[in-house]
């Protein structure tokens, strides 16, 4: 059984993903990011990608992560606060523990595509 269906299909991914994206949007400490992006977009893209991942068959349309985050200066502590409400989100959407692990690991896999700063320091 696939990453995806353990956590229970699409149904229970595209909660998780419009609840993470939403929360991301509303963020007090990242939100701004987010000001000139369509939020329906995001939310996609955050599914194709994760359900991707997770084993679906289901294929990432967006652009490369690097190509699509290198005109934002992410800083490192942008980056662990984005990570830091996709634990909240998958704690309390109660995703198994093996899925939340595999999510997390390929988040953090990216970090590298996502901001030049390797750590939570968020100085420029």
């Amino acid at each position: 059984m696939s990453l995806f269906e353990q956590l229970g299909g699409e149904p229970m991914l595209r909660a998780i993903v419009d609840d993470f994206v939403d929360r991301c949007f509303d963020d007090m400490m990242i939100g701004f990011l987010f000001t000139r992006a369509d939020r329906d977009r995001i939310k996609r893209f955050e599914y194709e990608h994760a359900a991707d991942h997770l084993g679906a068959s289901v294929e990432y349309s967006g652009r490369a992560l690097d190509q699509a985050h290198r005109p934002h200066r992410i800083f490192g502590g942008q980056f662990d606060r984005r990570r830091r409400i996709l634990v909240e989100t998958l704690r309390d959407h109660e995703a198994p523990g093996e899925v939340v692990d595999a999510w997390l690991a390929h988040q953090d896999s990216l970090r590298a595509l996502i901001t030049k700063d390797p750590d939570s320091n968020c100085q420029g």
